[in-house]
Formats: C-alpha cells, sequence, structure tokens
C-alpha cells in the first residue's frame, strides 16, 4: 500500500470517527456506502480496514485508512469490480441482509451451526 493519502487527520475526533467507520466495516459483510459527495456503491467488504499512518502530497504525517469493496452488480450501474475507498470519504454505512439465509440442517446428528427448524 502506498504511504500517501490525499487527506490525513491528526485530531483525536477525526480519528475516532475514522476508527468508528473501520468498526462498521468487518470482513465479508455487505454494506451500502454513502459517500460525502453523495454517490453510493454496494458491495461485499474483502478485508476490515485498519487506520494507518500515512503521509499527505505536503509530508504531513497522520491517519486514513482505505476499505477495499467486491462491488455488487446492480440494474442501475451495472458496475462489479474491486473498488477502494479512502474511509474519510464516507459519509455513513448501511449493513445489507444476508440474501440466502442458512437452511435448516437435515443431517443426523444436526448441525449445531445451522438454524433450528
Amino acid at each position: 500500500m502506498a504511504r500517501i493519502a490525499p487527506r490525513i487527520h491528526i485530531s483525536a475526533d477525526g480519528i475516532a470517527r475514522l476508527e468508528a467507520l473501520a468498526c462498521q466495516l468487518p470482513q465479508d459483510e455487505r454494506v451500502r456506502i454513502e459517500l460525502h459527495d453523495g454517490s453510493t456503491c454496494a458491495g461485499i467488504v474483502e478485508t476490515q480496514p485498519s487506520v494507518q499512518m500515512f503521509f499527505d502530497p505536503q509530508g504531513r504525517e497522520g491517519s486514513n485508512a482505505v476499505v477495499r469493496i467486491e462491488l455488487m452488480a446492480d440494474a442501475a450501474t451495472a458496475a462489479s469490480g474491486l473498488r477502494d475507498l479512502w474511509l474519510d470519504e464516507i459519509a455513513g454505512v448501511m449493513r445489507l441482509p444476508n440474501p440466502s439465509p442458512p437452511e435448516p440442517s437435515t443431517r443426523t446428528p444436526a448441525d449445531p451451526n445451522a438454524p433450528a427448524r
């Protein structure tokens, strides 16, 4: 990963906001993300982001983080693939339901991790 970020954050409030967003983006979670510019994207979080130290274009050191989203193709944009987002670009995160919940177990003995009948 590059050590240069377009923006860095040094205030306690800014870093706390980044850390709170990172906690809303666990690995393999289906999410819809709204960006500050009003655009949205939906997909699956590849790896939970972690706040790290970067340098901005002026050489100042501070914090930021990147999340990689595997985009879900939707009828409106037909976009798919991977997208990297800087956490400070994110205005909000909404978790999406799993489209195929697990089926009850038909094994004997029953699978203890499957939902009950």
